[in-house]
């Protein structure tokens, strides 16, 4: 899976939903789901970083993306809602799902974690994700076949000191994984996680500034497990917690 090569248009007719896909691991996704074919839904913060995407996907030949700005830190479930209602509106369910932003927060010693901060994390990490899978359930079931991806950590599957709120959300995001991989088991939709591991990306750098980046993986090079997991073949995997580069 860590050399996956998909066959060409594998994920033709088909459309996929990546958050936090201006930038990083998001908008690689975002353009290899396009470069094989899928129709994307890019969703982020920042308009000019998600412009900046959709050209690209254009330029290369790719479907017509659709752009979503949404900041999930404020986003209700009223958003989520709408959101669901407008691209069940446009194509009529939803094929992939792929939960790729999250947000940092500060690092330092459990006492000095501030509520704020533990709110902010928990929001975009935990809550953005529980109330827009809740709200996208009924067009994700429209799908043949649906993969929804959930983005973890080292730290998620192994508490770290001063890592904090970002950690303990990332415990949490196993936990919805698996309770909805075990509800949806006899289902057309299959809930996994991906650990994209050391990459270089903007996180990353905030989380190890001193860090030599030229030993990272880019964002692009982990990606054929994204792709393996988008794949039909794989409708079997269910309720696992993939490693992007293997130890």
């Amino acid at each position: 899976m860590h050399t996956y090569t998909p066959q060409k248009d594998y994920l033709k007719n088909k459309t996929m939903l990546v958050t936090g896909a201006g930038d990083g691991i998001g908008k690689q996704a975002a353009l290899h789901f396009a470069k094989y074919g899928a129709t994307v839904i890019l969703l982020g913060k920042t308009v000019a970083k998600l412009e900046s995407v959709y050209d690209e996907i254009i330029n290369n030949g790719g479907n017509e993306p659709a752009i979503v700005p949404l900041d999930l830190k404020g986003a209700t479930a009223k958003h989520y809602r709408d959101m669901a209602n407008t691209i069940s509106d446009q194509f009529g369910c939803l094929d992939g799902l792929l939960h790729n932003a999250s947000m940092l927060g500060h690092l330092g010693p459990f006492t000095q974690i501030s509520e704020q901060d533990w709110q902010d994390v928990f929001q975009v990490n935990v809550t953005s994700q529980f109330l827009m899978t809740q709200a996208l359930l009924p067009i994700l079931k429209k799908a043949p076949h649906c993969s929804v991806i959930f983005t973890t950590s080292g730290v998620g599957l192994k508490g770290r000191a001063y890592w904090g709120p970002y950690s303990i959300s990332k415990f949490a995001t196993q936990g919805m994984m698996q309770i909805l991989a075990d509800e949806y088991e006899n289902s057309n939709i299959r809930f996994n996680c991906i650990n994209p591991g050391a990459t270089k990306t903007a996180m990353r750098a905030k989380a190890f500034p001193a860090e030599n980046v030229e030993n990272l993986k880019t964002p692009e090079e982990i990606m054929p497990l994204y792709l393996y997991l988008m794949d039909d073949k794989t409708s079997s995997e269910n309720g696992q917690t993939f490693e992007a580069q293997p130890k």
